[in-house]
């Protein structure tokens, strides 16, 4: 099929909530993505801060191989699969965590996460305990609950009324968060790095602040690491490199390199909370997805690996800084999660990039969000860097 075939046959058939560029990508290795024509792209999108191993990683294709070899790639959650254990225990290991739920993607962790905090507080007698705390500029996701959190009018208003009980404070602004404090909320949720946001690291007074604030009122405290979780920030966990840790924390873009899962990790007591029958997922925690989430997870938690991603993203930031062009206003973020903040709206860049082979996204109209594969190179890095600063000398 010719492009343009593939173009139409999709805009005939698969519902259009998305805008995709006007070529057909075909296959990728290593940070790099063909399109069927042949042209070359370095991709700084990596899915979306999914493809943290970049394409065809021997690794993750060896350890779909040895998934796939066992013929299972469903059971359901009605039995015990040995992938499906392996992988919590290394989840808590190298987190806070004493247990976790899986699911499939991070929006619907997030509605866990709700669930779990709401039964927390009525096992603990209180009725009326239920409210949620989200932030400004937060996104936790498209689905009722977890879009109930997200105070974007665009998302929000088609699809009114949404879940109740969700109040709002001024992200990194301590006296904001305290005055929406009372008896009536159950969870504070948060992103330690505010992802579709636009790329803003929360400061460390203000998560020990939450922390603080969650332990007066018998709140839970939740951290939405979908996007900053999994060593994108340089630490494996976001929140380790902030010193504070949470009660639950949602993980999901990149834990099985590129196929769906979520997962919830959470203290024991809210475990304690939860029963058989309270939740529940048919496709959640699968032996295939969650063998492959383990390699995957094992990789990006070495000291090394971890290491190289701090040291890249910091290079990042300061070639963005260093282009010195009057469009750049701020650039910041953490590890290889970094936004440009920009005088411009990002749509014509981001087209012109593309025409030069180089894939980058948005986290708002101004914002320019590189989230690379965590195993970008130095050399890749700077080529990047170097395609944005042509294009803004031009504008």
């Amino acid at each position: 099929m010719t492009v343009q075939e593939i173009i139409d046959l999709e805009q005939e058939y698969v519902l259009g909530v998305y805008s995709r560029p006007g070529f057909v990508l075909e296959r990728g290795a290593g940070c790099t993505l063909y399109d069927s024509e042949g042209r070359a792209y370095l991709d700084c999108a990596a899915g979306i801060a999914v493809n943290a191993l970049g394409y065809d990683d021997p690794g993750v294709n060896q350890a779909m191989q040895e998934a796939a070899s066992t013929g299972m790639l469903h059971v359901s959650n009605l039995y015990h699969s040995a992938a499906h254990a392996r992988l919590a225990q290394l989840l808590c290991e190298t987190s806070f965590a004493d247990k976790v739920h899986f699911s499939l993607t991070g929006a619907d962790a997030n509605e866990g996460a709700f669930k779990f905090a709401r039964r927390y507080a009525r096992e603990r007698g209180h009725e009326d305990k239920y409210e949620i705390l989200a932030f400004s500029n937060a996104f936790h996701g498209r689905l009722f609950g977890s879009l109930a959190a997200t105070p974007r009018p665009k998302y929000q208003d088609p699809f009114k009324p949404l879940m109740p009980g969700v109040r709002f404070a001024q992200f990194n602004d301590l006296e904001s968060a305290r005055s929406q404090m009372d008896e009536r909320v159950c969870a504070i949720i948060v992103e330690p790095v505010q992802g579709e946001g636009g790329i803003y690291p929360a400061t460390q007074e203000f998560l020990l602040g939450l922390r603080s604030l969650a332990d007066e009122y018998d709140a839970l405290l939740i951290f939405d690491e979908v996007q900053c979780g999994v060593g994108r920030t340089g630490a494996l966990w976001a929140y380790q490199g902030y010193g504070v840790e949470p009660d639950i924390l949602t993980a999901a873009k990149p834990l099985a390199g590129g196929l769906p899962i979520g997962a919830i990790l959470m203290r024991q007591k809210v475990a304690d909370a939860m029963h058989k029958g309270d939740h529940a997922s048919t496709f959640a925690g699968g032996p295939f997805t969650t063998h492959v989430a383990r390699h995957v997870v094992s990789r990006i938690a070495e000291p090394a690996f971890l290491a190289a991603v701090e040291e890249k993203g910091q290079l990042l930031r300061d070639l963005l800084e260093e282009l010195n062009s009057p469009h750049v206003l701020e650039v910041r973020g953490k590890g290889l999660m970094v936004g440009a903040e920009l005088d411009i709206e990002t749509g014509p860049l981001i087209g012109k990039a593309a025409e030069r082979g180089l894939l980058v996204i948005n986290a708002g109209p101004n914002v320019l969000r590189f989230v690379p594969p965590l195993i970008i190179s130095h050399d890749e890095i700077k080529r990047a860097v170097a395609i944005i600063g042509e294009i803004l000398q031009e504008l």
